[in-house]
């Protein structure tokens, strides 16, 4: 038996880690909130992005957002671990703020 305080500290540390309910949690925070920022700012990005009138792009955006959020749902169960499920969605999200970023500068 090990009488370092840190052992056991660690080990019950980890082992609160992997109960199997955590990752199912993680999974459905990533695709309820990552999907929905996913969403937000894919109709941003299209209501920027697309050269027609205003009203039809954020149309457009929002139709495509829901088709996101759906895939994002799918995704957060779909993929190997939690933490691929969450980097999965979060890049996408990231990609379209950053392109929305950058057409709001030009325009």
């Amino acid at each position: 038996m090990d009488s370092t305080p840190d052992a056991s500290w660690f080990s019950r540390f980890g082992s609160f880690f992997a109960r199997p309910w955590l990752g199912v949690a993680s999974r459905s925070f990533a695709s309820i909130f990552g999907g929905y920022a996913l969403a937000a700012t894919c109709s941003m990005f299209f209501a920027v992005a697309l050269p027609i009138a205003r009203g039809q792009a954020v149309l457009t955006g929002m139709l495509v957002a829901i088709v996101l959020c759906a895939c994002a749902a799918l995704w957060a169960f779909a993929t190997r671990t939690a933490l691929r499920a969450w980097v999965g969605i979060l890049i996408p999200t990231a990609l379209f703020w950053v392109g929305t970023e950058l057409l709001r500068a030009g325009a």
